[in-house]
């Protein structure tokens, strides 16, 4: 799946719907940065980056904590993720 996907599930006019493309986007940026990190612990990425590598890793971390909280949410509401 790509950001692209999620568009119609942002503009949808249910929330539910918007709360599941912002769950889905979530994922994907954290699947993305996930495998920048990899790389960027092997040397194996293709530019050099401004951040340090625990400064993203630390993001990645928040990231992943606000993911647990849209789930636990979404338990709450009845949103099927």
């Amino acid at each position: 799946m790509k950001l692209s996907d999620t568009i119609d599930l942002m503009n949808s006019s249910d929330y539910k719907d918007r709360f599941r493309g912002e769950y889905l986007q979530l994922k994907i940026r954290i699947n993305g940065l996930t495998s920048m990190l990899e790389k960027y612990k092997n040397g194996l990425l293709p530019f050099t980056p401004s951040c340090s590598y625990d400064l993203l890793a630390g993001q990645l971390k928040a990231m992943k904590l606000y993911a647990t909280y849209l789930e636990d949410r979404a338990a709450i509401e009845n949103i099927i993720l």
